[in-house]
């Protein structure tokens, strides 16, 4: 029997999937993080990501725990590059894929693995691809220059319309007492120095965005405005994508996925813009970035996934 092998190497987990020839969902498993390689600590941690999330996808299958794939590709957080010759020695298959985790978003977004995706987490970034196979991206260049409507991006602005306010040339709002209870901090300069510390990674400034998001909800001017200003960026970042590979009212598939679109104010105002493009479709993904990664193992193949 012919199996095939996609991963999801995330930040906080990694995720496992293996299908049957006959194109079946057969085995889910996960591991812990897999982001960094560059240390030997972070490839030990890699290999025993991959290790634990395929041995319990090949137990749920009833398969050995190290069996050939006709078929493997990884989607993988922080770059592919430091990665394939570790992942060379652990998998045994005869097609081998590694590349980013926005990619394997991307294939999953639709049944085709065409159209374009804009990821928005801590980070954020836009990746399409169309019918010739070429790919485009725009973003995901890092919280100093990037990383346009992203959640570290709202918390940013909210930080920043709490600093105007305090300092006489901002409207109010309740963001700045917001921020300071959800920092624990007494003053704002105490909070900004927080931020400044290693206790606060840009990660965990990032799991304040939903904070933004609950001030809109209840009135807040500032915080609705921010909300849609990222739902702007955002919908620039997918358009400039989506230029760039198709001509003027193509008909294009645009997915959405990442923490940020669980606000329902910057979910509905992204789709309303991106929507303004005639031919242009929005709407979440189709499939998990893991289900994406399984699917570019079959699409290698030229077999077709049919059941998830």
């Amino acid at each position: 029997m012919k199996l095939f092998l996609g991963v999801d190497g995330g930040q906080s987990s990694t995720t496992a999937l293996i299908g049957d020839e006959t194109g079946r969902l057969i085995g889910r498993g996960v591991g812990g993080p897999c982001n960094h390689a560059t240390a030997e600590e972070g490839r030990r941690k890699l290999e025993r990501a991959i290790r634990e999330s395929v041995a319990a996808a090949c137990h749920q299958a009833g398969l050995d725990t190290a069996p050939r794939f006709e078929a493997a590709c990884f989607g993988m957080s922080g770059g592919p590059e430091d990665k394939r010759a570790i992942l060379v020695a652990i998998i045994d298959t005869a097609a081998l894929m590694v590349m980013t985790d926005a990619e394997i978003a991307l294939a999953g977004a639709t049944d085709t693995g065409l159209g374009v995706i804009v990821i928005a987490g801590t980070g954020s970034i836009a990746l399409g691809r169309n019918a010739a196979r070429t790919l485009a991206r725009a973003g995901g260049w890092g919280y100093i220059f990037g990383d346009e409507g992203s959640a570290f991006d709202i918390v940013r602005q909210a930080l920043r319309s709490a600093l105007r306010m305090e300092e006489g040339w901002g409207p109010p709002t309740r963001l700045r007492q917001v921020m300071l209870e959800a920092t624990k901090s007494r003053h704002s300069n105490e909070m900004l120095h927080r931020f400044y510390t290693p206790d606060w990674p840009r990660d965990r400034v990032a799991t304040l965005a939903p904070l933004v998001d609950a001030a809109a909800t209840e009135g807040d001017n500032t915080a609705i405005e921010i909300l849609n200003y990222c739902a702007q960026q955002l919908a620039i970042l997918g358009m400039s994508v989506r230029s760039r590979l198709w001509q003027a009212q193509e008909p294009v598939d645009v997915a959405f996925i990442g923490g940020v679109f669980a606000s329902s104010i910057v979910r509905e105002r992204f789709r309303m813009l991106v929507e303004l493009d005639t031919g242009t479709k929005c709407g979440p993904p189709k499939h998990t970035p893991a289900e994406g990664a399984l699917l570019e193992a079959y699409r290698a193949a030229g077999m077709p996934m049919k059941a998830m």
